[in-house]
């Protein structure tokens, strides 16, 4: 069957209805003892798989420290996170930049799409030895990261920045936890877990949480002030993670789109037939049954952001990225919101600021920058500016 032509006009948009957050006359309390734990089981049976990691036994070790990065003004460290099951392990790299002028510095913690090394020419920082994307611009082919691609997506991540507004940074190269590709879920983190309903992005988002877990172990680390960001598919990973774990006191969602901060029953720019055919392994198996069906999902997006309240939340998207729906983006957080009042803090409008215009009402934030589908440092400065308000 062909599939649908991408709709970029808000008249086709079609008549839809959303399942409520909460039912009228309900209240926190309904929320926090019964209905949200519905909603966490939802998002784990439609849409993501469940996070399963009974038995699994995880241990750190510091690999690496260098006491004088960035010119002296950081230490940079990198974690060896090993996770142990039935015998069998699996291992991954936490690079870790804290700054030195601050005794215990709140954190962004992310991933990356091409391993650790493309953040920073810092010559100290491991290459990945695990399948990566090939990309000619970065100078990766046959999957292989190499010396060519270091500091290649520096522009992404302005770590030098980051550590003079008192802030550090934490990342972690994706396909270390699980390749992006479709594998049938053998490699990465799936090949400890056995069977199991959790997609990639559900690996992606333990790798988050098992991040925090060492974080918390730090004494360079505000463990209390931790900010999980993502990026597009990642961003729908940090968007998970932080529903699932309340640890993260702010969350960052970067042009996530579909599966991520938009709403699927627009039907607007990115469809689920696509995602799920382009990329069958994001998502749980069950996900599939809505391609072209958005309309029968009994949940949807505006649910998700809901499960982080009342926790910051700043939903990041761009004018030239239809494709992610921004408008979807922030009907989202315009519904999330309404919880958010329940808690005591003010509903945003539900007319999306104008492009370029910041929104950050409470513990709420959102923008339409110009521009396409990246990280910019536009938005950089944003999140720090929101970070100021709610790590500090």
């Amino acid at each position: 069957m062909a599939q649908q032509a991408t709709n970029y006009d808000e008249a086709k948009v079609p008549v839809y209805k959303l399942p409520a957050i909460l039912e009228d006359g309900k209240t926190v309390n309904d929320w926090e003892s019964k209905r949200r734990a519905e909603t966490l089981s939802l998002f784990e049976s439609e849409v993501y798989g469940k996070t399963d990691l009974e038995g699994v036994k995880t241990s750190f070790k510091v690999a690496k420290q260098d006491n004088e990065a960035l010119d002296g003004k950081a230490i940079r460290k990198e974690i060896v996170c090993t996770m142990e099951r039935n015998g069998k392990q699996h291992s991954f790299s936490i690079m870790l930049f804290t700054p030195k002028a601050v005794s215990k510095a709140p954190v962004f913690l992310g991933l990356n799409f091409y391993g650790n090394h493309t953040l920073s020419t810092d010559s100290g920082i491991s290459i990945s030895e695990n399948w990566v994307p090939n990309k000619e611009a970065f100078f990766i082919e046959n999957n292989k990261a190499t010396e060519t691609s270091r500091g290649v997506r520096a522009y992404r991540w302005p770590i030098e920045k980051i550590i003079d507004r008192g802030y550090g940074l934490a990342n972690i190269y994706c396909g270390d936890l699980d390749p992006d590709f479709d594998d049938s879920f053998k490699n990465g983190l799936h090949s400890i877990l056995g069977e199991t309903s959790m997609a990639t992005i559900g690996a992606w988002a333990v790798g988050f949480s098992k991040a925090m877990d060492y974080l918390e172990t730090d004494n360079d680390v505000d463990a209390k002030n931790v900010a999980v960001f993502g990026h597009s598919r990642l961003g729908k990973a940090a968007l998970w993670a932080s529903a699932q774990d309340p640890r993260f006191k702010m969350t960052i969602s970067n042009e996530s789109g579909c599966g991520g901060a938009a709403l699927s029953k627009r039907e607007y720019g990115e469809r689920l037939e696509v995602i799920n055919t382009r990329f069958p392994h994001w998502f749980a198996t069950k996900f599939k049954k809505y391609n072209s069906n958005e309309a029968a999902l009994p949940i949807d997006q505006h649910q998700l952001l809901a499960l982080i309240a009342p926790r910051a939340l700043y939903v990041g998207t761009a004018e030239d990225d239809q494709w992610s729906d921004p408008r979807g983006q922030y009907l989202s957080l315009y519904e999330a919101s309404k919880l958010y009042e329940s808690y005591g803090f003010k509903r945003i409008p539900e007319d999306s600021p104008k492009v370029n215009e910041t929104r950050q009402i409470g513990p709420l934030g959102y923008h339409e920058r110009s521009g396409k589908h990246e990280v910019m440092p536009v938005d950089w400065a944003n999140y720090l500016d929101f970070a100021d308000k709610h790590l500090k």
